[in-house]
């Protein structure tokens, strides 16, 4: 248990994630490098729902950005949590 602000959560207080760079490959994966120096696979499929479908243009997909430790499209107006990232991503190492 901790105290944040006056609020008292459960748990353990964890460090937030954040994204430091993002690299398009085909099918709409993304390789996310985080703040903790992990890279992780991250299949876009999983971004259903009006606000995302703009994303369906490759046009659109490929020109993505990190704004903030935040993975943005569209000059910020569409975006995903990187915790959202990092939880419904895979393990990713580079061969040598």
């Amino acid at each position: 248990m901790f105290i944040v602000n006056g609020m008292v959560y459960g748990g353990e207080p964890q460090t937030p994630v954040r994204i430091q760079s993002v690299r398009v490959l085909d099918n709409r994966i993304l390789i996310l490098t985080f703040t903790t120096g992990e890279q992780r696979l991250f299949d876009a499929e999983v971004l259903r729902g009006p606000v995302y479908q703009p994303l369906s243009d490759l046009n659109v997909f490929n020109n993505v950005t990190v704004d903030y430790g935040v993975v943005t499209w569209m000059d910020g107006d569409i975006d995903c949590s990187p915790e959202y990232m990092y939880t419904h991503s895979y393990e990713y190492s580079q061969l040598p």
